[in-house]
């Protein structure tokens, strides 16, 4: 099926293209590729990522994350056309009826509107940190409905940067930063590319806590960790927590009191419970 554009509006600062279908390569990325393949899009340069809802989008554009194309449901483009649309001039605006975009894409859009956007370089773990007092760390957490609702509890609860393992999922993929109601974008974060992380977070001055449970693990509520200044909090992957070598190399091993026989809470749910008490003194 061929790519048709039925109407095209350039009336004012818009570029708006009524389409039939996607097929044309500027359109892939909304139709065809993978979250993998749009990382891995301008390689060895950062790749491109796709952010759904008015919301999402435009506190990436805050962020400074530069548009490519929009895809928007044509009930849609009045009420965004004051706001999000005008304020990215000249960028392709993709639009159709939405059984027509749901057949395309495949799914249902939050809002009736996508996004493909630049990516940037992430920075230097331990220059985006040199001056911070509350951290989050994750390990290896590959659920990006549980990555998005961490940043959106260490947003709102006082955590200045989250630095991610390689074998996390990537904070920028579409359900990631739709459940972060887009504070992936307000959180700095990172990734820790050195095997040595742990060494390098306590050269920094970082003391480092595991979220685990332990023997010899103290209550979250001890006062010792709030008089902490540099405070790294290290949270674990679903289901197996910590790596048994991350727990021994932290400073402290702590858990969440909890009653009636629950030994664990999902690793958002303790994210938040710990941010809450472990950085009040960021506020």
């Amino acid at each position: 099926m061929s790519f048709t554009i039925i109407r095209q509006d350039t009336t004012g600062e818009m570029d708006i293209r009524e389409i039939t279908n996607l097929d044309i390569p500027e359109l892939l990325p909304f139709s065809h590729l993978s979250e993998r393949q749009l990382l891995r899009y301008n390689e060895p340069a950062p790749g491109l990522f796709v952010a759904e809802s008015p919301n999402v989008i435009k506190r990436a554009l805050k962020a400074g994350y530069a548009p490519v194309s929009f895809l928007i449901e044509k009930t849609q483009l009045s009420a965004m056309a004051s706001g999000l649309l005008s304020a990215c001039p000249n960028i392709p605006v993709y639009t159709s009826e939405k059984a027509v975009l749901e057949t395309i894409t495949g799914y249902s859009m939050t809002r009736g509107v996508l996004c493909l956007m630049q990516r940037k370089l992430p920075p230097d773990a331990m220059e985006l940190c040199r001056q911070l007092h509350r951290i989050a760390i994750l390990e290896d957490v590959m659920n990006p409905t549980n990555v998005g609702a961490i940043f959106r509890s260490a947003a709102a609860l006082g955590v200045e940067a989250v630095l991610l393992t390689k074998g996390c999922s990537d904070p920028l993929y579409r359900r990631s930063a739709r459940v972060s109601m887009g504070t992936v974008f307000q959180v700095p974060w990172t990734w820790l590319e050195a095997d040595d992380w742990m060494a390098q977070l306590h050269s920094c001055g970082f003391v480092t806590v595991a979220m685990a449970l332990c023997e010899d693990s103290l209550s979250l509520d001890d006062p010792l960790l709030n008089e902490i200044p540099r405070l790294a909090v290290v949270l674990g992957t679903e289901g197996d927590g910590l790596k048994t070598t991350t727990i021994a190399q932290c400073d402290y091993t702590v858990r969440i009191p909890m009653s009636n026989g629950v030994d664990s809470l999902n690793v958002a749910a303790a994210s938040a419970v710990a941010f809450w008490q472990l950085c009040r003194r960021t506020w």
